[in-house]
Order: structure tokens, then sequence, then C-alpha cells
């Protein structure tokens, strides 16, 4: 019989049985502190109860409120590295999702040779990403960020490995 965890034992949230060792490398291995059994879990229960942890652990992640100077990007996922390092905090796994999405509506654009940071001064795209982020730290359901993290086998790519001190 398996003991209960303790509230200082860790549950991946971004485990990917399938995985090669260099997503492993890759990507980090990020943990949860999750109270409870584990044992007689589904796999469905399992990713809800690592949802519920992740967006717990995210919605305690303050908003910076001081910005520095515009940051330069040619895409939106460079952006949101930049916020990434610059800030030294992750961007919500929805978020990441988004500004995946935004680059990819790009491709084929008329003016795809313009540096983006030319069309939405970086300023303002600075500032949707944190109004996104805000949405989604505060406001995104863990059923909902389950749901997609079944539909996709590599969701973890899109969980940062940054753990701010909170």
């Amino acid at each position: 019989m398996e003991k209960p965890l303790s509230s200082n034992d860790r549950v991946d949230i971004s485990s990917d049985e399938s995985s090669s060792s260099d997503d492993v490398e890759n990507d980090s291995i990020q943990s949860m502190a999750v109270d409870g059994p584990v044992t007689g879990l589904t796999p469905e229960e399992l990713l809800f109860r690592r949802a519920t942890s992740y967006q717990e652990y995210m919605s305690l992640i303050p908003i910076p409120t001081e910005r520095g100077t515009a940051i330069p990007y040619t895409s939106w996922m460079g952006l949101g590295n930049s916020i990434k390092q610059i800030y030294g905090q992750p961007l919500h796994y929805l978020t990441n999702l988004y500004l995946k999405q935004l680059d990819r509506e790009g491709i084929g654009a008329d003016d795809k040779n313009v540096p983006l940071d030319m069309i939405i001064h970086p300023c303002k795209a600075e500032a949707s990403i944190w109004i996104n982020e805000q949405i989604h730290r505060r406001t995104a359901s863990p059923c909902h960020l389950a749901k997609l993290w079944e539909t996709d086998p590599r969701h973890h790519v899109l969980i940062d490995a940054i753990f701010p001190k909170l």
C-alpha cells in the first residue's frame, strides 16, 4: 500500500511517458506540490489534479508592475521568451499557446518581411501579453486545462520551468 503524499511531496505536472530524454533535458521536469493520495486515480483524474495544482500555483504569481524599456522582438514567442528572462517568471500555458497561435497566424501575411516590433509597438505588445497572462492566471479553469492537456501529448513543452519565489 502506498502512503499518501505529504505537502512536501511533488507530483510531475508535465509528465509524458512517451517523451524522449532530449525532451526531458530541454523542457526540464516541472512539479507541483499536491496534497492527498495519488493511488487509484485514473489518468484523467491525475491530469485534472495536475491542472488544478498548476492553476493554483500560477494564480499566486503576481504580475509585474514595474516595466523596463521596450523589448525588441521579431515574433510573439520571441517576445514571450524575452519577458520570461527579464522578469524571471513563467507565462501561463494558455498564454504560451496564444503566442504560438499568433505567430502561426502571421505566416504568409503581406507584411511578413516587416519586423513585428515595427507593426506593433513593443510596449503595447508586452502590455497585451501581461493582460492575457493576468486573465489566464486568475480565471483559467483546471478542467479546461486538463482537457487541453489530454488532447496534446506534448503540452509540457508550453509549461515554463521557471519557479519564482513567492
